[in-house]
């Protein structure tokens, strides 16, 4: 039986945390959607973050290896994000939570209602 006990180096738990937030995949899926974006894209494509909370999901993703960050040498600076090839490599799988999400979502919408009342 495999454990996934807060103790070590547990993986699947180290993941689940980083992605599971409430921005990460928007982020990642919006990259994928658009290829290399600017900040201020990003920022509207994705209208109700904060500027703040994109700025630290950003920095995240870009820690972990999963979005690249250009800065080019101009004034005033521009700076560019895209997913790296480990964050390309990552999509087909976010994708897949998110037409089973499409897919699902008037069942899991119903399921709460009747749980509700």
């Amino acid at each position: 039986m495999k454990n996934f006990h807060p103790t070590g180096n547990c993986p699947v738990r180290d993941v689940l945390s980083r992605l599971g937030d409430k921005w990460s995949m928007l982020v990642l899926t919006t990259l994928s959607a658009n290829g290399t974006m600017r900040f201020s894209d990003i920022h509207k494509t994705i209208d109700d973050i904060s500027q703040r909370m994109l700025t630290v999901t950003l920095r995240t993703l870009e820690s972990d290896g999963l979005v690249h960050r250009k800065v080019y040498p101009e004034v005033p600076p521009r700076v560019e994000y895209c997913l790296t090839e480990m964050g390309t490599t990552l999509m087909p799988h976010i994708q897949n939570l998110v037409d089973w999400a499409l897919g699902h979502m008037d069942e899991i919408l119903t399921s709460r209602e009747t749980v509700k009342g």
